[in-house]
């Protein structure tokens, strides 16, 4: 998106354009083709979800029309995963090609490990150790269960990105608050899973038989067959962790 006068300008397609996405299932079948989807566009052009909607099909709150609530269909269908996976920012990623970010992300490891060698902080294990009892969890309550929040743990949706980048949390469904009184309010909040849980650990673990190097190796080539021109930094940009 750009910005003009303070307001976010999508890009993208006409309204009458052929090629332009125009349901959550015609989503759907797009990154099931391609692999792998950033939300909004990048350093490559044409390798977002923005490009290939209605530049003026966003926030309408219509789930039908709304691109922007695609995402919360899609994570809430289970058929692609949603979440921060490009760059710290929002994508979607098939179960086809989960697995290859899976093997390249955790590095051969699983969280316990990678937090016994060193390599995740105790801030990441705390909402790891949340997880490991829940089978989802909205933001919220996942804050407050792993200690972060006024006078505590700082730093929540950074972690969060962190274990959502790394492949070893994903958003599950989007949903409102509810009062005492039983009443939805106000707006919707990410409910976090595994992805094994949404997955399966078969179909998340199935490239461990690889090397992470193959696995990347494999996305960039992906990403090279659909965008000849781009270079390899910018691949490095959206796929590696920073």
């Amino acid at each position: 998106m750009i910005t003009e006068d303070g307001k976010w300008i999508p890009e993208g397609l006409d309204q009458d354009d052929p090629k332009r996405l125009r349901t959550p299932a015609e989503l759907t079948a797009y990154i099931n083709e391609v692999g792998f989807l950033p939300m909004f566009a990048n350093e490559v052009k044409g390798f977002s979800m923005e490009e290939h909607v209605g530049r003026t099909s966003w926030w309408s709150g219509d789930e039908a029309k709304d691109p922007w609530e695609w995402r919360a269909v899609l994570a809430r269908e289970g058929e692609v995963a949603y979440g921060k996976l490009f760059s710290g920012k929002a994508g979607f990623i098939s179960k086809e090609w989960y697995s290859h970010f899976a093997n390249y992300r955790r590095d051969g490891y699983d969280f316990d490990s990678r937090y016994e060698d060193g390599k995740a902080g105790r801030k990441l294990k705390s909402i790891m150790d949340i997880m490991e009892q829940q089978q989802e969890l909205p933001s919220y309550l996942l804050k407050q269960a792993a200690g972060f929040g006024k006078d505590k743990e700082k730093g929540f949706d950074s972690v969060l990105n962190q274990l959502q980048m790394m492949t070893y949390l994903t958003i599950r469904d989007f949903k409102k608050k509810v009062s005492k009184k039983g009443e939805a309010y106000g707006w919707s909040v990410s409910i976090y899973t595994t992805p094994e849980l949404l997955f399966g650990e078969a179909l998340v673990r199935k490239q461990y038989t690889v090397s992470p190097a193959e696995s990347y190796s494999q996305l960039t080539r992906q990403v090279t067959a659909l965008y000849p021109d781009a270079s390899a930094a910018q691949i490095s940009s959206i796929l590696r962790i920073r």
